[in-house]
């Protein structure tokens, strides 16, 4: 589940340098030879899951900026990069101008390639993240602006745009953090209402003596401590919608004043003279069965029947699966952009581990897992060792990314000295401290095959290699060339063993 970069080139041998360079740095590559089959791709089932472009300016069947126009005109969104042999100020211009994120002249080294894609992805991003939260400030969030591409979501948005099209009360059910009030907001946003005002209520949360002049509102003078006159819930939310939260924790006595409101569209302010009439859409939402409450008789039944004409079931995510590497995606990428951590995606035991996890909390558990797992993650992709709570939770060992201090032993003389760590054959980064016939190893060679270790681990990034083995990256290039060792020659030497491993 790392992010998924389109390379689009006529050269074969470009786009395998291309491949080789972005895979180093942890991301999954798909290629196109040309133009029109890389808009294929884009258009296609799978193109949701491309982050990014990487396009080539000429090519024979359709050109970078011809691929630009049609990119644009139907996605937006997506950042592209375009690489041309030929640089040049009016290149870049028009490039940008286009739409283009990046430009980058022929041949370019990883490091700036692997720069320009990290930064394109973060401020797209951080772009997506904005247009969002705008549309949701100015209540104009629609169904499309939502994860919600399960069947049993997508059955969610068939009733939610039948119901946007009418003034019929919605009841919104399911369990605490699922996305009740995404979903009432994408009902409003897709509805006539759209940008007028959406006002929240939570019942569970007002205080019982507050409860009435927080809803309908009070005059001033009306009680002790009315210094000034105070508008209700209700007319604030006057021309749009007002959410009610949590309806099932509201007070009985509250229940009959809601009523009336409902039934006659007019509420009475604590302390004032005469109704007055609001124009208000009203969508409601519960954790609770409210019809065994009302069987109970803690729910005016009277109300249940006014609130429950058009109900709307939110599943929990453990019964819509398929959203979570969708949900998951989002997060990182947003997480990582805020935090400005270079975490691509999830590797496969990671999106196994959450796919298959039960999250009680739903949704908002899952953002929540996720954003600790990216503040803490210190490599390019999240692994099971940074979610060790789900990994317990699951009765699954999560192991360290790091090894731990060997353990000591102690010796007749009363000499403490650290066991030698055995090899593992499950790691691929095993050291092992004596050769075939049980001898010392040479520090030298000790020494050589740590590097090689280390430039594997962290996919050739010698900056982080030389940070991890507490030296300065001089000084490594200096034992590199000292001992012999071609960096991307150690990489491929370690592919077999991990792979073996």
């Amino acid at each position: 589940m790392a992010q998924t970069i389109l390379i689009v080139d006529d050269d074969p041998v470009q786009r395998r340098l291309l491949e080789a360079a972005i895979t180093r740095s942890g991301m999954t590559v798909v290629t196109a030879p040309g133009g029109q089959p890389a808009l294929d791709l884009v258009f296609g089932p799978r193109g949701e899951q491309i982050a990014l472009m990487l396009l080539d300016m000429v090519m024979p069947d359709m050109d970078g900026m011809t691929v630009l126009a049609k990119l644009r005109a139907s996605n937006p969104d997506l950042p592209v990069i375009v690489l041309t042999a030929k640089g040049g100020i009016d290149s870049a211009v028009e490039a940008m101008r286009a739409g283009a994120s990046d430009f980058l002249v022929k041949p370019a080294s990883p490091e700036r390639i692997a720069v320009s894609i990290r930064n394109a992805l973060k401020i797209g991003t951080l772009s997506g993240e904005v247009t969002r939260l705008k549309k949701k400030a100015d209540n104009r969030l629609a169904f499309e602006d939502l994860i919600a591409s399960s069947s049993e979501m997508r059955q969610v948005v068939r009733l939610g745009q039948r119901a946007a099209q009418s003034n019929i009360p919605i009841l919104i059910e399911g369990e605490s953090g699922v996305g009740k009030e995404l979903v009432a907001r994408a009902i409003q946003g897709s509805s006539d209402r759209a940008g007028k005002p959406f006002v929240t209520v939570n019942c569970g949360a007002i205080p019982e003596n507050l409860v009435e002049s927080i809803l309908f509102g009070h005059e001033k003078g009306s009680f002790t401590g009315a210094t000034d006159k105070h508008l209700g819930k209700f007319q604030e939310a006057d021309g749009g919608t007002l959410f009610l939260d949590e309806i099932g924790e509201l007070r009985l006595d509250m229940q009959v004043k809601l009523l009336r409101a409902l039934q006659e569209g007019e509420v009475d302010a604590v302390g004032g003279k005469r109704p007055t009439k609001v124009d208000v859409r009203i969508v409601s939402a519960t954790n609770r069965d409210l019809a065994e409450l009302t069987r109970e008789g803690l729910f005016r039944e009277d109300l249940y029947y006014r609130l429950n004409v058009f109900p709307i079931f939110v599943p929990p995510l453990r019964q819509r699966r398929d959203d979570i590497p969708a949900l998951a995606r989002h997060f990182i990428a947003r997480f990582a952009a805020e935090e400005s951590k270079q975490v691509g995606g999830l590797s496969p035991d990671a999106a196994s581990l959450l796919e298959k996890f039960n999250w009680p909390g739903n949704v908002r558990q899952l953002e929540n897992t996720i954003f600790r797992a990216v503040v803490l993650c210190d490599g390019p992709v999240l692994d099971v060792c940074d979610f060790p709570q789900i990994a317990a939770a699951m009765g699954i060992e999560a192991k360290a990314r790091a090894f731990a201090a060997p353990p000591v032993i102690t010796h007749g003389a009363g000499v403490a000295v650290p066991a030698v760590p055995q090899p593992s054959i499950h790691s691929p980064y095993a050291l092992s401290a004596t050769d075939g016939g049980g001898h010392m190893r040479k520090l030298e060679d000790v020494e050589s095959e740590m590097i090689r270790l280390a430039i594997s681990h962290y996919e050739g990034h010698m900056s982080e290699v030389a940070r991890r083995l507490g030296i300065g990256r001089s000084t490594l290039y200096r034992k590199l060339k000292d001992l012999g060792i071609d960096e991307h020659a150690a990489e491929a030497d370690e592919a077999p063993r991990q792979a073996a491993g």
